[in-house]
């Protein structure tokens, strides 16, 4: 069973910078990793993805200030985050698809809060 573990979480200012770190378990081949937020009162929504050849991409509303490395070393995916604003604050979940592309692996989630 594939466990992921989430950590980097926390309070920061407007404008400031967090990373986010998701450890992924097990020895299987993971096909791709992603990192979703979900806001109180809101649906979760995905916030960025990396595929195992490397390609990315992102929701409208990090691009620019947010970056997913890749993971294939060491199955770890950090989320740098940059210029945070106070509507990025959610929990903020990681995601992996191994051989199954319809089933996707959680982690717990880890709370982001963003100031004004």
């Amino acid at each position: 069973q594939a466990q992921l573990v989430e950590s980097g979480g926390g309070l920061v200012q407007a404008g400031g910078s967090l990373r986010l770190s998701c450890a992924a378990s097990g020895s299987m081949t993971i096909n791709a990793m992603g990192w979703y937020r979900q806001a109180p009162g809101q649906q979760r929504e995905m916030v960025a993805g990396i595929t195992r050849a490397g390609g990315s991409n992102y929701a409208d509303a990090v691009k620019g200030r947010f970056t997913i490395s890749e993971y294939t070393y060491n199955n770890t995916v950090y989320l740098q985050m940059n210029n945070l604003k106070p509507e990025d604050t959610a929990v903020y979940y990681c995601a992996a698809i191994y051989s199954d592309p319809r089933k996707r692996y959680w982690g717990q989630g880890t709370q982001v809060t963003v100031s004004s």
